[in-house]
């Protein structure tokens, strides 16, 4: 589903349970996150529907490195020439995206949380145990302005990975969080702002400590890698998460 403007020049691409962004402006498109591999033809679909054209995609940023967030990201890089950007502590990850060590054994969470499984199914269905790694992974700078179109601020927020950073637009009064706040865990099932379960988060007293750095945002509207956009305030989602704590 392509859904346009869920803030001011930000466009989402949603299959699957799983978000990638289109940030736009004059000087072109910037992607955020890859989704999975089917998601591909809706990239197409959305560029179109946006009048815009593959060559006008300047880069794709990945928010972190898990196989949900790069699934097309070597595709791009083949087809487009499209450089991909992350942090450095993800660049192992990123060429290994299944090569990871959650804090709890993610197998044993189906059982415990039985609403997770048509969820992770629908993800498996639309390519998440398919997905290749991406070479020549460029270093995110954070701190400031990156020069890719929306100038999106780049921010550390490690524990979900290593290298996990969130995008601030604060001319947009957003900020796409990425999996460091989601209203959606596929691996419990559960809704509303919170962090990803210790069963795809490395460090989860590090994610909730990595809070911190999205309320300071002060965004209006979170933008997150799994479910519903949030527009009560980067704020109000932190405490929200918080009150749901780990899990």
């Amino acid at each position: 589903m392509f859904t346009p403007d869920v803030a001011d020049g930000v466009h989402r691409l949603a299959h699957a349970h799983v978000n990638c962004y289109l940030l736009e402006d004059d000087d072109g498109v910037t992607l955020v996150d890859a989704g999975l591999p089917s998601m591909w033809p809706m990239l197409l679909e959305a560029l179109e529907e946006r009048g815009r054209r593959p060559d006008e995609v300047r880069a794709l940023v990945l928010t972190h490195a898990h196989f949900d967030h790069v699934g097309f990201a070597r595709r791009a890089q083949e087809e487009w020439g499209l450089p991909v950007l992350g942090h450095p502590a993800d660049a192992r990850l990123a060429a290994h995206p299944y090569r990871y060590r959650p804090d709890r054994n993610r197998f044993l969470y189906p059982v415990a949380h039985p609403r997770s499984i048509p969820l992770l199914a629908r993800m498996a269905a639309a390519g998440a145990l398919a997905v290749r790694g991406v070479r020549d992974l460029r270093p995110l700078e954070t701190g400031t302005p990156l020069p890719v179109p929306g100038r999106p601020v780049v921010v550390h927020t490690p524990g979900h990975t290593d290298g996990h950073c969130v995008l601030d637009l604060p001319d947009r009064d957003a900020v796409l969080s990425g999996d460091a706040l989601v209203t959606l865990d596929p691996y419990t099932g559960r809704r509303g702002p919170q962090i990803v379960a210790s069963a795809a988060t490395k460090d989860t007293a590090m994610a909730l400590a990595s809070l911190d750095a999205v309320a300071a945002t002060g965004a209006g509207t979170v933008l997150p890698g799994h479910g519903e956009r949030w527009t009560q305030g980067a704020g109000a989602a932190v405490r929200h998460a918080r009150a749901v704590g780990a899990h």
